[in-house]
């Protein structure tokens, strides 16, 4: 799968993407996170998914002191740094090729005493599941994963592996194509889902997602 842009004449939104530094100020912490367009293109930069569904955790709308939670295609690992730095107990996912690149701005920024909280793994959706235990996170946080057609039968295999009755999956995302809205139509045959927050400075909304709870009757 390459990395590429979503589209490449939108220039003047892509210049923020090629600074070597983003910063930010979540959790009472500053991150920079490091980002680096030109070797890994969209998994190296942060979107306004991971910035909206940062904030969205902040407000403390989900309870993540003691949380198992996991972040898909993290890219620069934002999100995932953010729910650490809240309390979760995080794995943060990537394919191989952007490990290293997340692996460094997870170490850059979280506190010695909260990076035994983070572990960065590999993770590609639909293949390698088995290094993961069945239904092992209450949260699985996703921004801005929905985007290739390609991935989406692979991308909620996964969420099915890895959710238990119990878990509540976010996902944050701009709604650019119909594909995009395709793919949260194969998302509700599968889940419970509803829209919980909407930034409309971004564009970007945010989807939960969970078990349905099963008929006693069926």
């Amino acid at each position: 799968m390459a990395l590429v842009p979503y589209d490449e004449a939108a220039v003047m939104g892509l210049q923020k993407f090629h600074k070597p530094l983003a910063t930010f100020s979540f959790a009472n912490h500053t991150i920079q996170i490091r980002q680096d367009w030109r070797q890994l293109g969209v998994a190296a930069v942060v979107w306004d998914a991971a910035i909206v569904l940062s904030t969205y955790l902040e407000t403390g709308a989900v309870e993540l002191r003691g949380c198992s939670a996991v972040e898909l295609g993290a890219g620069t690992g934002l999100v995932g740094i953010v729910a650490a730095l809240l309390g979760a107990h995080v794995t943060i996912t990537d394919r191989k090729v952007a490990l290293e690149f997340l692996k460094s701005n997870v170490q850059a920024n979280l506190p010695p005493h909260i990076q035994p909280k983070a572990v960065v793994k590999e993770l590609t959706w639909g293949q390698n599941l088995g290094s993961f235990s069945p239904g092992e996170f209450d949260l699985i946080l996703g921004a801005d994963i929905i985007y290739l057609e390609e991935t989406f039968t692979d991308l909620l295999q996964t969420l099915g592996y890895l959710c238990s009755d119990h878990s509540v999956i976010l996902l944050a995302c701009r709604l650019r194509y119909e594909r995009d809205h395709n793919f949260l139509a194969m998302l509700e045959r599968q889940f419970a889902v509803s829209k919980v927050h909407y930034d409309p400075g971004k564009d970007v909304h945010i989807y939960k997602a969970q078990g349905r709870p099963l008929r006693e009757d069926l």
